[in-house]
């Protein structure tokens, strides 16, 4: 049987590995340029620390019973139980923090990481989310 403690200190472990390879990216990079390269950059980095991450993933979207075709991407899904979302914006809004937040509940994914590299130290940037 597996301690729920053990397996939130694994999650803590990765959320923080995670963070640390979005820095990483940052002091290489710098702000300033499209989310792209910084997205690009940070699954370079996730594989140089062998964590599994999916990019690009669709969101599915259901209403009342039919599945609407919106084309949402969530940027990357880590080990299956993390979203990470990227943006570079001059100020982080409550808009990105809900989008999400939606992400986390339409895909069933109880954790996220919102990354803002449009800022001088991505620690400035940087916020968790729990459903």
């Amino acid at each position: 049987m597996t301690d729920h403690r053990d397996s939130d200190t694994q999650s803590d472990a990765l959320t923080e590995n995670i963070i640390g390879a979005a820095i990483e990216v940052h002091r290489q990079l710098g702000p300033g340029l499209l989310e792209s390269a910084y997205e690009e950059g940070l699954c370079h980095e996730l594989k140089l620390r062998d964590i599994a991450f999916r990019r690009q993933t669709s969101l599915p979207v259901e209403y009342k019973g039919i599945h609407l075709d919106c084309g949402y991407r969530i940027d990357i899904v880590v080990e299956g139980s993390l979203i990470v979302e990227l943006k570079t914006v001059k100020t982080m809004l409550p808009v990105h923090e809900a989008q999400l937040l939606t992400y986390m509940k339409l895909a069933n994914i109880g954790k996220g990481l919102l990354f803002n590299f449009h800022v001088p130290i991505l620690k400035q940037g940087i916020k968790r989310m729990i459903l």
